[in-house]
Order: C-alpha cells, then sequence, then structure tokens
C-alpha cells in the first residue's frame, strides 16, 4: 500500500491502495465517485473514461501509480450543474437509452471539443471510436456532438 495525492475533479484527494490500482477502483471504491463505469475491463468500451490532464483516457487499465500530479476529471467534475455543452446536446438529441455508456461517450465527445471545436464526421468517428453502446444510439451520439460544438 502506499498513499497517494491526486488531484480530482479539482480537488486534491488522498487514498491509501496498492500502486497497481487501476484508478477506476480508486475512483469508485475508494472516493466514492460512481459515475465513471466499468465495462470490459481492458479498455476496450470506453465505458470508464476519464479525462487526464484533459486528455480521453480508459481508468480501467491506467494504475494510479502513473497519474503523478495529473490532473483528473470524471463526470461528476465535468461541470458543476449537469450544464456542459455536451451534456446538454445529450439531452436534446435523447441520446441515452440505457445509459451505461454513456458518462464515458460523454467525458470522450467532450476532449474531443476541446481539442477540435468544429470537428467533421470523420474526426468524431475517430474521437469516438471504441466507445461501444449496446444500445446503439451512434447516431443520435453523432448529432448531440455536432449540436454540443455549436452551443461551444
Amino acid at each position: 500500500m502506499a498513499i497517494f495525492k491526486l488531484n480530482i475533479n479539482g480537488k486534491i484527494q488522498e487514498v491509501d491502495v496498492d500502486p497497481t490500482t487501476p484508478i477506476l477502483w480508486v475512483l469508485r471504491d475508494s472516493l466514492n465517485l460512481q459515475g465513471t463505469k466499468y465495462g470490459c475491463g481492458i479498455a476496450q468500451c470506453g465505458a470508464c473514461t476519464i479525462h487526464l490532464d484533459g486528455a480521453a483516457m480508459r481508468s480501467c487499465q491506467l494504475p494510479i501509480s502513473v497519474i503523478g500530479d495529473k490532473k483528473i476529471t470524471t463526470i461528476e467534475g465535468l461541470s458543476e450543474n449537469g450544464n456542459h455543452p455536451v451534456q446538454e446536446a445529450w439531452i436534446e438529441h435523447d441520446v441515452p437509452q440505457c445509459g451505461y455508456c454513456q458518462a464515458g461517450q460523454i467525458m470522450s465527445a467532450s476532449a474531443l471539443l476541446k481539442d477540435n471545436p468544429n470537428p467533421s464526421d470523420a474526426d468524431i468517428d475517430a474521437a469516438m471510436h471504441g466507445n461501444i453502446c449496446r444500445c446503439g444510439t451512434y447516431t443520435r451520439i453523432k448529432s448531440a456532438i455536432k449540436s454540443a460544438a455549436k452551443i461551444g
């Protein structure tokens, strides 16, 4: 076990965990931030996506020991009131069905728009590749991302 100080959603959090523990489990089990979901456990489905210094990362395979002083943002920290443009567009386009993948989808989409405020269809496809939605709302996801880009 080791003590780690993490910057999560703008707050310093201290945890005492095994250095090999994936950040997903630190967030969910140690810090009770359960918006980040466990999907596949092999970084292939996108349900566990967080931002690490603004970049979309899969947290299920990311050990806490590599985080250092990088800033972590979870779905809970994306906006205080759930009014991030991507979240608003998700509602406008009625994206969620079962909702399980949505936190990861939103985190990937918001990272894309931060880096590319006016993405093409190909840019969206590339950024969202590997974010799996069992309900198949991909068309609505793409429409929501385009709307969020206009909201800014």
